[in-house]
Protein backbone atom coordinates (compact mmCIF):
# COMPACT_ATOMS: atom_id res chain seq x y z
CA UNK A 1 0.00 0.00 0.00
CA UNK A 2 2.29 2.60 0.62
CA UNK A 3 4.85 1.53 -1.85
CA UNK A 4 2.50 1.95 -4.75
CA UNK A 5 1.54 5.50 -2.99
CA UNK A 6 4.74 6.88 -2.63
CA UNK A 7 5.71 5.35 -6.11
CA UNK A 8 2.85 7.68 -7.47
CA UNK A 9 4.18 10.86 -5.30
CA UNK A 10 7.58 10.39 -6.67
CA UNK A 11 6.67 12.07 -9.53
CA UNK A 12 5.57 15.15 -8.32
CA UNK A 13 4.87 14.51 -4.34
CA UNK A 14 7.64 17.18 -3.70
CA UNK A 15 6.21 19.99 -6.23
CA UNK A 16 2.82 19.74 -4.64
CA UNK A 17 3.91 19.67 -0.81
CA UNK A 18 6.26 22.76 -1.29
CA UNK A 19 3.57 24.85 -3.68
CA UNK A 20 1.12 23.71 -0.56
CA UNK A 21 3.09 24.79 1.86
CA UNK A 22 4.45 28.55 -0.08
CA UNK A 23 0.42 28.81 -0.05
CA UNK A 24 -0.36 28.40 3.47
CA UNK A 25 2.55 30.69 4.25
CA UNK A 26 1.16 33.55 1.75
CA UNK A 27 -2.76 32.78 3.09
CA UNK A 28 -1.84 33.39 6.44
CA UNK A 29 0.46 36.41 5.90
CA UNK A 30 -2.66 38.09 4.20
CA UNK A 31 -4.48 36.96 6.92
CA UNK A 32 -2.41 38.63 9.72
CA UNK A 33 -1.40 42.25 7.17
CA UNK A 34 -5.13 42.50 6.64
CA UNK A 35 -5.89 42.46 10.27
CA UNK A 36 -3.15 44.50 11.05
CA UNK A 37 -4.29 47.11 8.37
CA UNK A 38 -7.98 47.07 10.12
CA UNK A 39 -6.55 47.99 13.53
CA UNK A 40 -4.40 50.32 12.13
CA UNK A 41 -7.44 51.91 10.32
CA UNK A 42 -9.47 51.76 13.50
CA UNK A 43 -6.80 53.57 15.84
CA UNK A 44 -5.89 56.40 13.70
CA UNK A 45 -6.22 60.06 14.55
CA UNK A 46 -7.62 58.90 17.83
CA UNK A 47 -5.62 60.71 21.36
CA UNK A 48 -3.77 58.33 23.79
CA UNK A 49 -5.04 55.19 25.11
CA UNK A 50 -7.19 55.79 28.13
CA UNK A 51 -7.53 59.51 28.53
CA UNK A 52 -10.77 60.21 26.03
CA UNK A 53 -9.09 63.26 24.70
CA UNK A 54 -7.37 63.58 21.05
CA UNK A 55 -4.13 65.51 21.31
CA UNK A 56 -4.43 69.05 19.21
CA UNK A 57 -2.02 71.34 18.18
CA UNK A 58 -2.23 74.78 19.95
CA UNK A 59 -3.51 77.95 18.45
CA UNK A 60 -1.36 81.25 17.46
CA UNK A 61 -2.65 82.95 20.37
CA UNK A 62 -2.37 80.00 22.75
CA UNK A 63 1.30 80.19 21.43
CA UNK A 64 1.56 83.64 22.39
CA UNK A 65 -0.11 83.53 25.53
CA UNK A 66 2.54 80.93 26.45
CA UNK A 67 5.47 82.95 25.25
CA UNK A 68 4.27 85.77 27.37
CA UNK A 69 3.72 83.39 30.53
CA UNK A 70 7.26 82.42 30.15
CA UNK A 71 9.05 86.00 30.01
CA UNK A 72 10.21 85.47 26.45
CA UNK A 73 8.16 88.54 25.38
CA UNK A 74 7.46 91.95 27.22
CA UNK A 75 3.58 93.41 27.65
CA UNK A 76 3.89 95.46 24.72
CA UNK A 77 5.17 93.09 21.99
CA UNK A 78 2.34 90.74 23.49
CA UNK A 79 -0.43 92.77 22.89
CA UNK A 80 0.73 94.31 19.12
CA UNK A 81 0.97 90.66 18.29
CA UNK A 82 -2.31 89.45 20.26
CA UNK A 83 -3.89 92.57 18.06
CA UNK A 84 -2.09 91.29 14.46
CA UNK A 85 -3.42 87.94 15.08
CA UNK A 86 -6.87 88.93 16.28
CA UNK A 87 -6.87 90.91 12.62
Amino acid sequence: MWGNMMTHMGDYGWGHMLFGGLMMVLFWGAVIGLAVFLVRGLTRGRGEVGDGISQRRPTALELLQERYARGEIDQQDYEQRKRDLMH
